[in-house]
């Protein structure tokens, strides 16, 4: 049975990030108006952790703090311990998160609208696919586009190398990593134009 990407269930979808800083911030305008699902972006797309990671964060872990700080977590998949950081952009949506729902200090940040309990990734899923479709944004997007597009925005645009994004993705080698974020042959085709001597 082929669900709406023609592909059958059960299939492994590679996701791809969002490359272009004009559809995010065309995503970010969009989402400006719902607190929950603007931060949720905003600390995905700055922080490259797992979807099934940020979703589980709570509001006592990241109350009170400022730009610049660091909250550890424990990785689902891995059971290495990782980091959250709060740079301007994710304390900024913090900020207006907590000033529009005021959640308690046990409340996740990003509550099912069903009960007390987390969104799953497969909501986030649906949620980064909705996204996308509302700005005619073409290609596969799924719960691991906030991962990859904070990957391929810091390799792109302020130059961080396959080891330090292996590192920040607790991959166990730059190779792995080098996959995950996808080279398109374009890319390759623009290195090959740089003249060397």
């Amino acid at each position: 049975m082929a669900n709406n990407n023609g592909l059958k269930k059960g299939s492994i979808i590679t996701v791809e990030p969002i490359r272009k800083q004009k559809d995010i911030k065309a995503i970010s305008r969009l989402l400006s108006s719902k607190p929950r699902d603007y931060l949720l972006w905003v600390m995905g797309i700055n922080n490259g952790l797992r979807a099934n990671d940020l979703v589980r964060i709570r509001y006592n872990q990241v109350e009170g703090l400022k730009a610049g700080a660091a909250i550890k977590i424990v990785e689902t998949k891995t059971g290495k311990t990782n980091v959250l950081v709060i740079n301007k952009s994710v304390y900024k949506a913090l900020e207006n998160f907590v000033k529009a729902v005021n959640p308690g200090a046990d409340d996740y940040l990003f509550r099912s609208r069903k009960g007390k309990g987390h969104i799953s990734s497969q909501s986030v899923g649906r949620l980064i696919r909705s996204w996308t479709s509302a700005i005619n944004l073409k290609g596969q997007y799924g719960a691991h586009t906030l991962r990859k597009t904070f990957g391929y925005q810091q390799r792109v645009h302020f130059g961080a190398g396959y080891e330090i994004l292996c590192k920040r993705y607790n991959h166990s080698s730059p190779a792995i990593t080098m996959r995950y974020l996808g080279i398109q042959d374009k890319e390759v085709h623009e290195l090959l134009m740089n003249e060397v001597g």
